[in-house]
């Protein structure tokens, strides 16, 4: 018989996860860099207790597990997807809570990560496997069925979801969560739950389970064929454009894309996940593409006749709701990891790694080269936006900045290797608009899931991830509200983060998307009163929120235009704690000029005349849209 050892189900966890590493390109990193953890009835005296034991005597296991203690499930979900997304997805944390409210406090982070392709491990915990204390406090009772459990949530968020009911179900469990989490296409959330019996309940593991295990992140070298026939489409082309996303970062492949691009004169857009694919200031670099794309891209989208999709998952943002890419005759070339992205439009496949299939595609293209009209476009195209980034990063905007000048300044004062960080309401518009990237790790943006409270959490999970970075999150009043407690948690680790809070009193982006669309900006400004209310311009609240980031034990730096936060930006930089400037900014605007569309339903039949003139407006922007197609 094999060589076993007595462990509780959660030490068994923690001594497996210490020994588990990635490979990549020669370089080996453990995958596992430490342990989020909230804990409750559920999981304290099962997992708690294996991280304590560890904690106490880490050589026992074969290796420590750092902890951390957060303040909020959706949080560490949120900072354990930063700072995976940080690491290239080489590297991410788990993440543990309670049952009931605290496991479910996770889904939204799970989807979080699933959306964004990004590795995170959750062992929320679940109601009693023997069903003795049943039912069990927080547990969600189904009368046609004892099997469902709170944590069935986690199945359509997940990429890989498994329930522990006996001890020796962990084994094959583990074995497969960490394929998923090292696979460049399957990746994303990893849930396995844990009745809170069976993570105390012990059993004989062999051994083996805990041998080092190094999980090579697979590099899929593309078909020769596949090469070809991609090579002659783009050959065949007079207007090409490549839309960069994620997968050229995730796959570390910018200097073969701006190698693909010089070679080639190529024009290359971005996507909000593949900003910094290309830095901003390439020949052949033409900006964001899409919804809140940059003129410069979007009109070159419009006339492409080939479209070279790499690492693209094509979001509707990206495809402008399916009117971007106007040309009727448009073919695309779709360079992916994974069959179902590399599918997408009726595209020519190129399943591989971006990088590999970049170094195979630019040796296939030898001699082609675009023309000269159009290289002399591309330039005209790109001079064009660059001088409307500077008019909106220095637009004098009063008597309140806009918040395109706080990110101007921010753009201007930021090192390369710095990192800025938003998520969702206007500013990912804005910033995927005009932020000028000059390196992969500056711009990051979690627009896949677009979570409001995002911000804060990720700052932490950067941090952690890039400690020699200065960390950057632009926060808006909106988001703040919803997830601002790990500020404490920030605290708590002697982390450095500056945090922007741009207040504006309300919704910027959803109230600009409600009166363009004949809402009227209804229940999208933070005013006083109820009721009709909601529709008014009303007293302000008199809620200071400079004043509750103080209480969480960071510094505040209140002030009053432009000037004043490049001066706050300077002295946040020198401080060696975490900072906060508070600067008000226009809810109302201005913003960049939109050059593309998004498709978002305006009631067909209204009493209200202002959305009666929006449904005519849509009706008449809807018209170009069609599946690409051949």
């Amino acid at each position: 018989m094999s060589e076993t050892v007595r462990l509780t189900v959660g030490q068994a966890v923690i001594r497996f996860l210490v020994h588990q590493y990635v490979e990549s390109d020669g370089e080996e990193m453990r995958l596992i860099a430490g342990a989020f953890g909230i804990f409750g009835h559920g999981n304290v005296a099962g997992i708690g207790q294996a991280l304590l034991q560890n904690e106490l005597d880490p050589d026992a296991d074969g290796g420590h597990m750092p902890y951390i203690m957060p303040r909020n499930e959706q949080g560490m979900v949120n900072a354990a997807a930063a700072y995976a997304k940080s690491m290239n997805r080489r590297q991410t944390w788990m993440c543990t809570s309670s049952i009931g409210p605290g496991a479910l406090n996770m889904v939204t982070g799970a989807a979080v990560a699933t959306t964004n392709r990004l590795p995170v491990l959750l062992f929320p915990s679940d109601q009693f496997a023997t069903r003795y204390p049943d039912p069990v406090l927080q547990q969600v009772e189904d009368p046609a069925s004892p099997l469902t459990a709170a944590t069935d949530c986690f199945r359509p968020v997940s990429r890989f979801f498994d329930r522990i009911e006996r001890p020796e179900q962990l084994v094959p469990s583990l074995m497969a969560a960490m394929r998923v989490l090292t696979d460049p296409v399957d990746t994303g959330a990893v849930t396995v739950a844990l009745p809170q019996d069976v993570q105390a309940e012990a059993f004989d593991f062999p051994v083996e389970f805990f041998a080092k295990r190094v999980w090579r992140i697979r590099r899929p070298a593309p078909e020769q064929v596949a090469i070809e026939r991609a090579a002659e489409i783009i050959r065949g082309a007079k207007k090409p454009l490549v839309v960069a996303g994620g997968g050229v970062i995730y796959s570390l492949a910018s200097e073969e894309l701006r190698a693909f691009a010089s070679a080639t004169g190529i024009p290359v857009s971005d996507t909000q996940a593949g900003k910094g694919a290309i830095n901003f200031d390439h020949e052949c670099a033409v900006g964001g593409v899409g919804s809140t794309g940059a003129k410069s891209a979007n009109l070159l989208a419009e006339e492409a006749d080939v479209v070279i999709g790499i690492g693209t998952r094509y979001s509707d943002f990206t495809t402008a709701s399916h009117t971007q890419f106007r040309n009727p005759d448009v073919k695309f070339v779709n360079i992916n990891v994974g069959a179902f992205d590399a599918a997408k439009h009726a595209a020519e496949m190129v399943v591989a790694d971006a990088r590999e299939a970049l170094v195979s595609l630019t040796a296939a293209l030898d001699g082609y080269r675009v023309d000269e009209e159009y290289t002399g476009r591309i330039a005209e195209l790109r001079e064009e936006w660059a001088r409307l980034t500077d008019e909106c990063y220095h637009r004098d905007h009063g008597p309140l900045p806009a918040q395109t000048e706080v990110f101007g300044a921010l753009n201007e004062l930021m090192g390369d290797d710095d990192v800025v960080i938003n998520a969702a309401g206007s500013m990912p518009g804005d910033l995927q608009a005009l932020w000028r990237a000059k390196t992969p790790k500056q711009y990051h943006l979690e627009y896949a899931f677009s979570c409001m409270g995002y911000e804060i959490p990720a700052a932490m999970g950067v941090k952690l991830a890039l400690p020699d970075s200065e960390v950057v999150a632009i926060v808006g009043d909106g988001t703040y509200q919803m997830l601002p407690m790990e500020i404490a948690t920030i605290v708590q680790e002697g982390l450095k983060v500056i945090f922007v809070l741009l207040q504006n009193h309300g919704f910027a982006s959803i109230g600009g998307l409600s009166e363009s669309h004949g809402s009227q900006r209804f229940g999208t400004r933070y005013r006083k009163g109820g009721g009709e209310a909601h529709n008014a311009e009303g007293e302000l609240l008199p809620v200071d929120i400079a004043a509750n980031a103080e209480s969480w034990g960071i510094k505040v730096l209140r002030v009053n235009g432009i000037e004043e936060f490049k001066a706050a930006y300077q002295e946040a930089a020198a401080y060696d704690r975490s900072v906060m400037i508070h600067i008000e900014t226009d809810l109302m605007g201005p913003n960049p000029p939109g050059t593309s569309w998004w498709d978002v339903p305006i009631s067909e039949t209204s009493r209200i005349s202002s959305t009666q003139e929006a449904r005519e407006w849509y009706e008449e922007k809807k018209q170009p849209q069609r599946h690409y197609l051949r």
